[in-house]
């Protein structure tokens, strides 16, 4: 197996590649041919992302809440805070706003002062009827709308915190979407192309500023602002790279075959995604620009090889054929650690992970066979480099910065290991500041006027995140027994009481409601029918609902009439205080449901966002001991030796405890974005290490085992492209700061912060412990290295090469 591994393998494909440039690029050309055909294939998720495995029971109970309810997110509501709403003009525009949206077939349902239904008692059918609530005939005397808006708000308690804020006067209209197209593309055509035009219609007509929310539209036009960061990303990537890659080099010919290289690569991207039909999530979203910045490396890597063989002997077949025999083994190591960063996420055990690392691998292992073949055969085809492309090996402030970094490895190695330890309890003091976010809007763009709108309703109606609570009575029509009703109205006054809640609705209300009507409408009344009411307002009730398409608490009650639902809205502030409110909330369900009568469930998106970011958080752990093991097998494979794989890990471990440790002090919390930090990091910064350890394995056969001078002449060897891929690196993945999504900015800040800590571990740490360890590391033994037979090019086969 080793044989395969040796230089002499990779002396077999430079020689493969190179003979056959014409076959090697035909086939790179109908692989993009063939992969772009798959971007027909490419569609954006219509859900939010849900962390949690299938079989984690928080997401057994949310399914079997939407098995008895639908969709939960199918509420769009529209809120208006002015002082001239109840006047003729606006409050005609805002019915001709309602009645527009009604007739839509995307909408199930409105609920609008405007059409605005109360229940009156019909003592001929015994009954309750729904009658409007609204004269329209004289909705053009102002002096009226006065009369129905002190009415409203002092009569009609069942809408309050459902259609208005009786302290602040805010007015608000809930739209139900059918819950068939909530997450399908209709929903996006329903609020882009019908609700926001009929909004800024109305605002234009009235001068009156409209709030629209809701997870339907967030979902959107967060969606919208994904879609449209993808470009920003690719283009400032590209150029930010290309501009670096163009600095160092100083060529327009080898930048010029890096852009195209990378081009490629995220051609191939989409059409993996399409070939393996993944929808765009925002994490998927980010694999282009991901493969830019990965790809540059590589070709920074290749091309830094091929300029310092040719300058050693000037002919370039030969160096380009040594470019692929003596770094083949390390580029391809390197591309399979920064894979395997990425492939951990398989362990989490969740969809959206799950396809973010298959095809971040799959695209990172396909980049490298792009770049070990292109670039060699590029370079065959144009001219040999000028003096001026090769400056960058002598270039003095780099070339400074490399002699002070090899100083303090040789002289000064105490001093290193004196502020690496410093720096790892300085992290572990941070890493104990950390703390947890539950939020599920922390990340949106802040900045989005739809983000603006979530925190006027946060305000103004205690938020829109819903938490879910859902009572399956064991027994048919057992939800309108009055004791189970009772009990319902016992639990909603102990989340009443909860201040991160909002006021809860459920069946309960419409009873409430039934009660107050039977009394002629009466507030007073708004309470549950005693012991002597119960049986002919009850009758009431259930004769207004039967068969009635009106019914107003349709959702909140399942056909069986065996299942009842509880509503609450929380600030999405109160993020991290989800475990608290649960155990609140499940200790007087306890307490109030006998399990034996009752099974009582808490869930909603609220709830199983806020499980998925600790399930991550658990998770996290096992994923960074898998890549560590993944990692130590490659090492093991090339040294054979227990302590160099110790050797390996540790320069690798401090950055990631440093980034840790920073986000403890900055208040930076973890959440999904960036719990994903580490693992990417970790398979990016050992990238140098494999390098680092992959040149010195070659060198120390080279100078018979010869440990100092062989650290050495690693260093003078890869430590340039070590700088010059971590540069890039760092700030390629400042680009992704240049979105307006909180959690991309910390993704893109974190992981650039933590591959410089991994450049100057990794360019001083790891060189001093194997400096520090040459005694134990030395022994020949511990090394298998397979017999080299490098084969070079005849004259006759370079002659050939150079006439193409």
């Amino acid at each position: 197996m080793i044989k395969w591994f040796s230089l002499g393998f990779w002396e077999l494909i430079a020689r493969i590649v190179l003979r056959n440039r014409i076959l090697m690029l035909s086939i790179v050309i109908a692989i993009t041919v063939l992969l772009a055909m798959q971007w027909k294939n490419i569609h954006f998720t219509q859900t939010e992302a849900n962390m949690l495995p299938d079989d984690n029971i928080v997401n057994i109970e949310y399914n079997a809440f939407l098995h008895q309810f639908g969709e939960e997110g199918n509420l769009v509501v529209i809120g208006v805070k002015d002082q001239t709403f109840f006047t003729p003009k606006a409050y005609a525009a805002w019915g001709k706003l309602m009645n527009s949206l009604k007739e839509d077939e995307a909408v199930d349902l409105v609920l609008s002062i405007n059409d605005l239904k109360k229940l009156q008692k019909n003592e001929a059918l015994e009954k309750f009827e729904l009658v409007p609530f609204v004269d329209q005939n004289k909705t053009t005397d102002k002096v009226y709308l006065e009369k129905i808006k002190k009415e409203l708000f002092n009569d009609l308690p069942f809408y309050e915190g459902l259609l208005f804020n009786k302290k602040s006067g805010t007015i608000r209209s809930a739209i139900y979407l059918d819950k068939k197209i909530v997450n399908t593309p209709a929903r996006k055509d329903f609020i882009l192309k019908k609700l926001v035009p009929a909004v800024q219609a109305f605002e234009e007509e009235t001068k009156i500023d409209l709030r629209v929310s809701g997870m339907p539209y967030i979902r959107t036009l967060n969606a919208q602002t994904i879609i449209g960061e993808i470009g920003i990303f690719i283009g400032a990537s590209l150029l930010v790279t290309s501009l670096l890659f163009f600095f160092f080099f100083r060529s327009f010919r080898a930048t010029l075959i890096s852009i195209i290289i990378v081009i490629i690569g995220v051609m191939w991207s989409f059409g993996f995604l399409g070939l393996l039909n993944y929808e765009i999530t925002v994490l998927t979203a980010l694999v282009p620009s991901l493969i830019i910045v990965i790809g540059i490396p590589n070709c920074i890597f290749l091309t830094n090889k091929y300029h310092q063989e040719y300058k050693v002997h000037r002919n370039k077949v030969k160096a380009l054929q040594r470019v692929t025999t003596k770094v083949g083994m390390a580029t391809l190591l390197t591309n399979v650690t920064t894979a395997i960063g990425f492939f951990t996420f398989i362990s989490s055990n969740n969809k959206l992970l799950i396809e973010f690392g298959n095809v971040t691998s799959i695209n990172i292992l396909a980049l490298f066979f792009l770049c070990i073949i292109v670039i060699p055969i590029f370079h065959s085809y144009i001219p040999a480099p000028k003096d001026r492309h090769i400056e960058h090996l002598d270039r003095g402030y780099v070339k400074s910065f490399m002699d002070w970094i090899l100083r303090n490895v040789k002289y000064n190695r105490f001093s290193i290991y004196v502020v690496a330890i410093s720096l790892l309890v300085i992290s572990i003091i941070g890493i104990y500041k950390m703390r947890i976010s539950g939020s599920i809007i922390e990340d949106m763009p802040k900045k989005e006027a739809f983000f603006q709108d979530i925190i006027f309703f946060e305000k103004e109606f205690d938020g829109v995140m819903p938490l879910e609570i859902m009572i399956d009575t064991k027994r048919k029509k057992g939800v309108m027994k009055m004791s189970t009703l009772k009990r319902m109205e016992e639990l909603e006054s102990a989340i009443d009481e909860i201040p991160e809640l909002s006021k809860p609705i459920s069946v309960v209300n419409l009873v409430k409601y039934s009660k107050q009507a039977y009394y002629n409408g009466n507030p007073d009344y708004y309470a549950l029918p005693t012991s002597q009411e119960q049986s002919f307002i009850l009758s009431y009730a259930k004769n207004a609902t039967k068969n009635s398409k009106a019914n107003l608490m349709k959702s909140y009650v399942d056909s069986t009439g065996q299942f009842a639902r509880i509503t609450t809205f929380m600030r999405d502030e109160n993020g991290d205080a989800i475990p608290r409110i649960e155990a609140e909330i499940r200790k007087e369900a306890d307490k109030i449901f006998p399990k034996n009568q009752y099974k009582v469930s808490i869930t909603g998106k609220a709830l199983v966002f806020q499980k998925g970011t600790s399930y991550l958080l658990d998770n996290l752990l096992s994923s960074l001991i898998f890549a560590f093991f993944l990692t130590a097998l490659l090492i093991g494979f090339m040294f054979r030796s227990f302590k160099m794989i110790l050797v390996s890990i540790i320069p690798n471990l401090l950055p990631l405890l440093l980034t840790a440790g920073i986000m403890g002090f900055f208040n930076i919390p973890l959440k999904p974005s960036t719990i994903l930090v580490f693992g990417i990091a970790f398979g990016l910064s050992v990238d140098d290490t494999v390098r680092f350890l992959a040149q010195y394995r070659q060198e120390l056969k080279k100078n018979n085992w010869r440990i100092r001078k062989s650290v050495y002449a690693t260093f003078d060897d890869a430590g340039l492209s070590m700088f010059y891929t971590s540069i890039v690196l760092f700030f390629g993945f400042s680009v992704f700061m240049l979105s307006s999504f909180g959690g991309t900015i910390a993704l893109g800040g974190l992981i650039s912060l933590t591959l410089l800590f991994g450049m100057l571990s990794n360019l001083m740490l790891l060189p001093a412990l194997v400096l520090t360890l040459n005694k134990t590391l030395a022994n020949e033994q511990e090394f298998i290295e397979p017999k080299i037979d490098i084969i070079e090019h005849s004259d006759e086969e370079i002659d050939a090469l150079k006439k193409g």
